[in-house]
């Protein structure tokens, strides 16, 4: 009978994901945009007025991810690499000047980890709005509309949101792919809240028709080196 219901419950889940995907707009921009210069990356941020998504830091893909919160020994933790890597994406973004309103973080652990070790424990929030959708269970339908919301949300005059998640529900979210090569571990997309250009994004983000464009995508290295150029 266990057997029974934990095949019934995986037939369900496939279900709701099939079903949350389908919420997904009608219309999306599915052609990948230019890829704006680091530089000019580095300055919008720089400039405030953006949303940005950072995908978790390096992972070992080889541990168990259950789907179970609260559980880290079954989870896809940070490997040492990756703890290094978080260490060195805040300290570039406090060499570089780019300030965050707020710092949203999922509850799984390799994006809360990332969040705590780059920003510090009490600088972020911890919500399920940008949980990664295998822990989302029945609410991966709301954790969508949650995230679109967030991505089409302006932040203070000369501040950023940033969102400490995962590549997938980035994509369920948008629309949009987002492979290794363009979104790797440690890796920010770069939102405009309310802004749509030609072959640019995305997606609309609640029912009174907020929308946001993605500018690109910045690596960890990329952001680092930057730091350490001056």
């Amino acid at each position: 009978m266990t057997r029974d219901r934990d095949f019934g419950w995986r037939l369900a889940r496939t279900a709701m994901l099939i079903g949350a995907i389908a919420l997904l707009p009608a219309m999306f921009a599915r052609t990948a945009p230019a890829q704006t210069a680091p530089a000019d990356l580095i300055a919008a941020m720089q400039a405030g007025g953006k949303v940005i998504f950072l995908r978790h830091a390096i992972t070992d893909p080889n541990q168990i991810d259950s789907g179970i919160l609260g559980t880290r020994s079954m989870q896809r933790n940070l490997t040492g690499e990756g703890i290094r890597q978080a260490q060195d994406l805040g300290e570039a973004t406090r060499t570089l000047g780019i300030i965050f309103d707020r710092i949203l973080a999922s509850p799984v652990f390799r994006a809360r980890d990332t969040a705590e070790i780059a920003f510090g424990r009490d600088a972020i929030e911890v919500t399920m709005d940008i949980v990664a959708d295998d822990y989302a269970g029945r609410n991966v339908g709301a954790m969508i509309r949650a995230t679109r919301r967030l991505l089409a949300t302006e932040p203070p005059p000369g501040t950023n949101l940033l969102l400490v998640g995962h590549r997938t529900p980035l994509q369920m979210a948008t629309g949009q792919s987002f492979p290794d090569t363009v979104l790797p571990e440690g890796a920010m997309a770069i939102f405009q809240p309310g802004g749509v250009a030609a072959n640019q994004i995305i997606g609309r983000a609640a029912p009174g028709g907020d929308t946001f464009e993605l500018i690109g995508t910045l690596s960890a290295a990329e952001l680092i080196s930057a730091a350490e150029d001056g």
